[in-house]
């Protein structure tokens, strides 16, 4: 009669003991008073979507700004190159006295004879004809302008992109804390319960010692967890253009899609090559540097111009009229200049054959780099499934354990362990999650389609 009283002590309770089962678990402030919750920012902390962090970056990030102005500057080299089609126009004033019997005889060849006057007059002049240097210039211009746009669209990109790698790294190390203070509370509510069961001698010393050591691991977990989130909030707020680190309450407004990634890299390669705007920039520097050689070759070639000047001398000699003008056309022929031209040309040659160089080694970097992209989302997808299982089977194998120990069956360590079991599986599990999302944003920065 003793032993069977006994037993149905036993039992019940055993029933008691918490067993982590998902429907079970909710967030709360553990044990340690002084760490805040994850999922319960203060009042004063701001609300941060992906779109509004991505938003300020833009608007403070320095390297944006400088982005544009480089590219600004560049559509002024334009207009400069420009400029050599288009007339010149020069007012000139004039006034001399001198010995009008002197003649000069010394220096430059000139026009000797001297004459005291006043004078003011226009000059005017045209180019004709270069056969083709100065528009080489301009069109060698207008493409490094093009690919001043886009290094600025690739600058952006490479801000946003570390913006949102920055944000879902907050989001993943919210979510890891978040499953370290449910699992902080949840064996501090099995060591008060272990601890009156051991109270009332129904357990034994090395039962509340092992849930103690469990309690233990899962605080400085919690401890880590929480380093790891406050790290990340201060990445973030650094690549926001803050100076120290903010309160944000990180939020997704619209939740990734988990989408299987393609089945073959190479449509993903060829897409790249068409977006990425450092493949665009490049392409346009050999472009430029092409028409630039182009313009270098026509140095030999001669220059036709056309000039006129017309002016009134109000102070002048009695013998001069008190109006000129005149118009002429003036052709430059280079005939020798130390193989100055030659070396312009040749330099110029090898430099377009440095920039195809270049543009080459960049798309295959580029397509290394899609194809690891790829490569590393496809195993992120695969992981996403084998985590799942994982956390399932752990789950399932920590109410097994809970069962056996309740009915005496089973150790405090073999429940210890499918405890520990079940905290890894949730902490891949959350980490492959998120670990594929970074993944997908990468490929897709890879491929050019960045926001």
């Amino acid at each position: 009669m003793k032993r069977t009283t006994l037993i149905c002590v036993l039992l019940l309770a055993a029933v008691a003991l918490p067993a982590r089962c998902p429907a079970q678990q909710t967030p709360s402030v553990p044990a340690v008073p002084t760490t805040p919750p994850a999922n319960a920012p203060s009042s004063s902390a701001r609300t941060l979507t992906i779109e509004e962090a991505e938003a300020i970056a833009i608007r403070n990030n320095p390297q944006i700004t400088v982005g544009k102005l480089q590219a600004l500057q560049a559509r002024e080299f334009v207009r400069e190159a420009r400029s050599a089609l288009m007339p010149q126009v020069n007012l000139s004033l004039t006034g001399i006295g001198a010995d009008g019997g002197s003649r000069i005889t010394a220096g430059e060849l000139t026009n000797g004879r001297l004459y005291s006057r006043a004078a003011g007059g226009a000059t005017v002049s045209q180019l004709i004809t270069d056969f083709g240097r100065t528009t080489n210039l301009l069109s060698s211009s207008e493409f490094q302008a093009k690919a001043q746009d886009e290094n600025a669209v690739a600058t952006r990109q490479q801000i946003v992109l570390a913006v949102d790698q920055a944000f879902y790294n907050v989001l993943e190390t919210k979510a890891l804390l978040k499953v370290a203070l449910d699992t902080v509370k949840a064996r501090q509510d099995l060591v008060d319960q272990i601890q009156a069961l051991t109270n009332a001698k129904l357990r034994s010393e090395i039962d509340l010692s092992f849930s103690k050591v469990d309690l233990a691991r899962a605080k400085l977990l919690m401890l880590d967890s929480q380093s790891n989130f406050d790290a990340s909030l201060s990445t973030l707020s650094a690549i926001l253009g803050y100076p120290g680190e903010q309160e944000f309450n990180i939020v997704e407004s619209t939740p990734q899609a988990v989408n299987p990634p393609a089945p073959d890299p190479m449509p993903l390669i060829q897409q790249a090559m068409q977006l990425r705007p450092e493949i665009l920039s490049m392409q346009n520097e050999v472009t430029a540097a092409e028409k630039f050689g182009r313009a270098e070759h026509d140095l030999w070639w001669p220059t036709v111009s056309a000039i006129g000047v017309v002016g009134g001398a109000p102070v002048r000699d009695p013998n001069l009229s008190s109006w000129y003008g005149a118009a002429g056309v003036n052709v430059n022929i280079p005939v020798f200049n130390g193989f100055l031209f030659n070396a312009r040309a040749k330099t110029a040659d090898l430099e377009t054959e440095v920039k195809r160089k270049q543009l080459q080694d960049l798309q295959n970097n580029v397509a290394r780099d899609v194809r690891n992209g790829w490569l590393d989302t496809s195993k992120a997808f695969e992981r996403l499934s084998v985590t799942k299982q994982l956390r399932e089977q752990a789950q399932l194998s920590l109410e097994l354990a809970d069962a056996r120990y309740k009915l005496g069956l089973g150790t405090i360590v073999e429940f210890s362990q499918a405890e520990l079991q079940l905290t890894d599986a949730e902490l891949q599990d959350t980490d492959a999650h998120y670990q594929y999302i970074l993944s997908q944003i990468m490929l897709a920065y890879e491929m050019g389609l960045a926001r």
